[in-house]
């Protein structure tokens, strides 16, 4: 059974976090939202393996707030 590693795993966080506002400045928001999906596509084609990218999802659909789907509760 994969395990999804959800610890800090990046070696230079703030340069990659530096590094994804960049390659989004500049576009609209309709470009910016197609860079995400394309970025996330090609990262889960990286990683293949299917019930860690199944664990990807769950988790970060659980870490959204309640402002994410519109709930007032």
């Amino acid at each position: 059974m994969a395990q999804l590693n959800t610890k800090p795993n990046l070696t230079d966080p703030d340069g990659f976090y530096s590094e994804l506002l960049l390659a989004h400045e500049g576009l609209s928001e309709d470009a910016s939202t197609a860079l995400n999906a394309r970025l996330i596509l090609i990262l889960a084609n990286h990683i293949g393996d299917r019930e860690a990218l199944g664990q990807a999802l769950a988790a970060a659909r659980a870490s959204g707030s309640a402002s994410d789907t519109g709930d007032a509760t």
